[in-house]
């Protein structure tokens, strides 16, 4: 997968170390992916749909020790049953200051999820990928700052926007499960949406 250039981390190694969890299975309606939907009263990334993960601590010694544990942390599943596939090259988010790691896993077997840290999580969903790839849940999202659109979702009631739909629509398009969509089909960012990320750049 390229690395697009905005999200190339400093090479002076700054920013802080994290690690995010796409943990892919199959599940009632297909093959599917696990993510949560972040509480409107975080401290950062506040209401957003994303994949389970945080903060590389010292005693993890590493992102994929990070993802498991963060993902249990926040969805309760049982990392005894996800097989780590690998990682995908560092990324970084400017507005969180964050170097993540993406962790592939495989849910070899599944165990119950919900928002295990109601501080931190609003719910947890298991989205199908027919649902991803399906182009009525497509579209683009135009920020009132002016910047290019950005590809985002709609799926079980969720808005799949920024750095999660980013890494969603290169791993699908990289899978080979991307189906054709309409890549003019551009609205503007919702603007409750809009009000909970603005508070990342007031506390940054």
């Amino acid at each position: 997968m390229p690395l697009p250039k905005a999200m190339r981390p400093p090479a002076n190694g700054e920013g802080r170390r994290a690690a995010v969890l796409l943990l892919f299975g199959e599940g009632p309606q297909g093959p599917d992916v696990l993510l949560i939907q972040r509480s409107s009263r975080g401290r950062v990334h506040a209401g957003q749909p994303a994949f389970p993960g945080g903060g590389v601590d010292p005693e993890d010694g590493g992102p994929v020790a990070a993802a498991l544990r963060e993902a249990r942390e926040e969805t309760g599943l049982d990392p005894g049953g996800v097989e780590v596939l690998g990682t995908m090259p560092e990324l970084y988010l400017w507005r969180s200051d964050n170097r993540v790691t993406p962790v592939l896993g495989w849910w070899r077997t599944p165990s119950a999820v919900h928002a295990a840290s109601p501080d931190e999580v609003e719910s947890v969903e298991r989205v199908p990928i027919a649902e991803l790839v399906d182009p009525a849940n497509r579209l683009r999202l135009r920020h009132p700052a002016g910047v290019m659109p950005s590809v985002a979702f709609r799926v079980r009631g969720l808005l799949v926007w920024g750095f999660t739909a980013g890494v969603l629509d290169g791993v699908l398009s990289a899978a080979g499960f991307e189906r054709p969509w309409d890549h003019s089909r551009v609205e503007d960012l919702p603007p409750d949406v809009i009000a909970l990320a603005s508070r990342d750049r007031i506390r940054g």
